[in-house]
């Protein structure tokens, strides 16, 4: 997780009090974001629970992995960013605490969604093997193999800190970032590579089976062409998620045009690369199923409309 909190050391020609401002008003837009997101996918993750229907369909199996990891994901972000805020800078064992949940998390992501790609494939091109192919057990093992190619592509970096840094290292104070961290020469080289590893078997799988799904979705078949759309969101968060391993490239490129915005492009990538991802997760199978949205307006509206019901419920 290449996280970069809202704000930065660089000091610009605003004033300290127009900066102070400043900052606490995008730090209030991000928290506020992240305590409704989650608590959509809160809702979201409560829905699947309750109902069976959703336990034993794959789809709404990796569906919910997915919206948990991101509760995790930017649950761990916003921390960063408002630990930042108050304390600027923080010790490396609590910065390291707090960052590898959340450099997991993000590796999960494209692969989550490849492997929700591919499910779409096999109930559009291969309706009458998918009992077959996809089965409850099947997810689980799928889940359990995300996690531990993301374990894989994050553990040598603690290890390679382990073995590099030495102890007074751990209790100095830091900006809170992975490559302040794992400063290490060799985890940056890594890093690359798991990131272009990861991305150009993702891409491949997108395309794959979009193009396929597209193929037959000529025959004007609905759930086809839902599932070429939905792929496609699939791609579009993706492109999002993508937007983090190419930050430092587009830090150079946007400060250089927008000279003096440094604040300000940090806090837009921000927005880009860790808000949207997370909430186009909440549309993809939360608003566009009929099914699952018909369950889960009746639990949201349930908690907004009558909050005293369900506590004397519980």
């Amino acid at each position: 997780m290449n996280f970069t909190p809202v704000e930065s050391n660089v000091t610009g020609a605003v004033p300290s009090e127009v900066t102070l401002f400043t900052g606490i008003g995008r730090v209030m837009i991000i928290v506020c974001l992240g305590i409704t997101i989650n608590y959509i996918n809160a809702t979201m993750v409560h829905t699947f629970s309750k109902h069976h229907i959703f336990k034993v369909n794959p789809r709404f199996i990796l569906f919910i992995h997915l919206v948990f990891n991101d509760m995790i994901q930017l649950t761990t972000s916003i921390s960063i960013s408002v630990l930042y805020y108050v304390f600027d800078t923080i010790h490396v064992y609590l910065c390291c605490l707090i960052i590898l949940p959340g450099i997991l998390t993000t590796q999960n992501t494209p692969l989550n969604l490849a492997f929700m790609a591919a499910e779409c494939y096999v109930a559009v091109c291969i309706p009458l093997r998918y009992n077959n192919i996809c089965t409850v057990n099947g997810t689980y093992i799928v889940i359990g193999i995300i996690w531990a190619l993301s374990s894989l592509s994050v553990l040598p970096d603690v290890f390679i800190l382990l073995a590099t840094e030495p102890l007074e290292f751990f209790h100095t104070r830091i900006f809170c970032l992975r490559d302040t961290v794992f400063r290490s020469a060799y985890s940056v080289k890594k890093r690359d590579a798991s990131h272009i590893l990861f991305l150009v078997v993702v891409w491949l799988t997108l395309f794959y089976t979009y193009f396929r799904i597209l193929f037959v979705a000529k025959a004007a078949d609905a759930d086809a062409k839902k599932a070429r759309n939905t792929i496609l969101l699939h791609g579009f968060q993706v492109l999002l998620c993508m937007t983090v391993y190419v930050q430092p490239l587009l830090i150079q490129v946007l400060t250089y045009a927008f000279r003096g915005q440094f604040k300000a492009i940090y806090f837009a990538l921000y927005i880009i690369n860790q808000i949207l991802p997370r909430f186009v997760s909440s549309i993809v199978y939360g608003l566009r199923d009929k099914t699952f949205r018909k369950y889960f307006k009746k639990y949201l509206c349930t908690v907004n409309c009558h909050p005293k019901k369900i506590s004397l419920t519980r």
